[in-house]
């Protein structure tokens, strides 16, 4: 017996291995897939405005580090005027200062127009292996690149304000106004993505 589990337990462990290190060798997307995805026309002048801010296509936690130790990008709080961000399993609570700057602005204002309302942010930055596991669990998630790629992207719930989930057109229209505000003073391109529920802001490099 005991030589009949050697044969079987030994090459099982190895083949375990093997498999755990291949994952950790090779990125779970086809980058050359990921590149070749045309973007919408209304989608493009969002990665035009990410890619003015010198950072480059995040890939891994390895690229983000490397910005995030030259001081480009910032911590986001989990907590702010008229905001909170909700626990991020498929994104990073890093952005460019301008993008951090403009979320606190957007949450100062949205408090201010509803006297203490609170919105919540959704998603922050991600890298494309962030992306590729997203899609696995929502397949609406996109398959190119995203202007969340960049760190100077996030979402924002248009169904859960003051920490409760729940359809409220009032305070959404409150935040498509401030949107809509800032959009006009040429500080951000948002769309609202129905999808997901949620409005999608890209942070210009003002």
């Amino acid at each position: 017996m005991r030589k009949f589990f050697c044969v079987v337990f030994v090459p099982f462990i190895y083949s375990l291995h093997y498999s755990q290190a291949a994952k950790k060798a090779f990125p779970c997307y086809d980058l050359a897939t990921v590149l070749k995805v045309e973007p919408t026309p209304l989608y493009k002048s969002h990665l035009d405005a990410s890619k003015s801010f010198g950072v480059q296509l995040l890939k891994d936690s390895k690229t983000v580090q490397r910005y995030i130790n030259s001081g480009k990008f910032h911590k986001i709080k989990k907590s702010g005027k008229g905001y909170r961000v909700q626990k991020l399993d498929y994104s990073r609570a890093y952005m460019v200062s301008k993008a951090k700057t403009t979320l606190e602005k957007i949450g100062s204002k949205f408090s201010k127009d509803t006297k203490g309302g609170i919105f919540t942010v959704s998603s922050i930055t991600r890298t494309l292996e962030d992306q590729c596991r997203l899609r696995r669990v929502n397949s609406n998630a996109s398959l190119g690149i995203s202007s969340h790629n960049y760190g100077n992207s996030f979402d924002i719930s248009y169904v859960r304000f003051n920490n409760v989930l729940k359809y409220n057109p009032k305070m959404e229209l409150a935040l498509e106004k401030v949107l809509k505000y800032y959009e006009k003073a040429g500080r951000i391109y948002f769309i609202k993505e129905k999808q997901q529920s949620c409005y999608h802001i890209t942070v210009k490099n003002y």
